[in-house]
């Protein structure tokens, strides 16, 4: 497989895209939907094969709303939020998909992928902490727009953005958000605070819209730079008054689009080995049987095993 290389997947991500992507008619042998479980062997099998990494993990989301960041911005994916609990906020989550993620890790385990998660922290914190001590070429699978600030092409980090469906995916790197927004991935979390995440609970500064933000970060670096050049006066007038009314927002909210590289007790990246072989062939075969995963588990299986390849 040639050099080291560390391929990272932004599971839930994944597996909501699969959710939608593919029939509901896709069913276990108890009836019940497995649309997701067998879309994302699908992505795992594809992106496998076209990176051949050495290493790799599924990141996980221990906490998809981590109360840290709720306290600093309330409105932080608080439209997601179907009750509060004393445990915290239960996501919702479209009928059909939750008890598939008990199959997911069932299904992980049996292969032998690491999943990788940490306590009050999204995946979105695990895979940048592990890319930030990587020591390898990464490259992270992600249907998030948020993971563009890891981009990096001096560190070797790219982005394989997964778009709707199944099939729509591409590679970012700094020369195609330069291309894009005029920015890199430097600074893609100050260009993204400015412009604000309607999914994500996130207003950004009020009449700044994209063009705008891409354009303030690219003429002026970071948000410290946007606010000091605002203050000397070499930013018009109406946006240096937009920036002066959003004050209070862009102090806590760029504690909350930042994602956190200091994670502490995760594995060392190093240790992500690619797994020789199915942790359990006997689990993976009756799982493959009970949720009747057919054509994905051939594929996931040939994709990390090429003698488990099916002509």
């Amino acid at each position: 497989m040639g050099s080291s290389k560390l391929l990272l997947f932004d599971t839930a991500s994944l597996y909501f895209r699969a959710f939608f992507a593919l029939p509901d008619s896709l069913r276990a042998q108890d009836g019940r939907s497995v649309n997701a479980v067998r879309g994302l062997l699908e992505f795992l099998a594809r992106f496998v094969a076209e990176a051949e990494p050495t290493h790799l993990a599924c990141c996980w989301d221990v906490a998809w709303r981590p109360q840290w960041r709720v306290a600093l911005v309330p409105t932080y994916k608080s439209h997601r939020v179907l009750a509060e609990t004393p445990s915290g906020a239960v996501e919702q989550t479209p009928a059909g998909l939750d008890h598939q993620v008990g199959w997911i890790r069932e299904v992980l385990a049996a292969l032998g992928i690491p999943v990788i998660g940490a306590p009050d922290a999204e995946a979105d914190d695990v895979i940048a902490t592990l890319t930030a001590t990587a020591g390898m070429p990464t490259e992270i699978v992600t249907g998030d727009r948020d993971l563009f600030q890891l981009v990096s092409d001096a560190q070797g980090v790219a982005v394989r953005y997964v778009g709707a469906g199944m099939k729509r995916s591409e590679v970012v790197t700094d020369g195609r958000l330069l291309a894009r927004y005029g920015i890199t991935g430097d600074g893609y979390a100050d260009f993204a605070l400015l412009r604000g995440d309607a999914s994500d609970g996130l207003p950004g500064v009020a009449g700044i819209g994209e063009k705008t933000a891409a354009a303030l970060v690219a003429a002026h670096g970071d948000l410290d730079h946007i606010l000091a050049a605002a203050t000397a006066g070499l930013v018009s007038p109406g946006v240096t008054a937009k920036l002066a009314a959003a004050t209070d927002y862009l102090g806590a909210a760029r504690e909350v689009v930042r994602v956190r590289r200091d994670l502490p007790g995760l594995p060392a990246p190093t240790d992500l080995l690619r797994p020789q072989a199915p942790a359990s062939e006997e689990e993976f075969a009756l799982l493959t049987e009970t949720l009747k995963l057919g054509s994905a588990a051939d594929r996931i299986r040939g994709a990390l095993w090429p003698a488990f390849r099916v002509s």
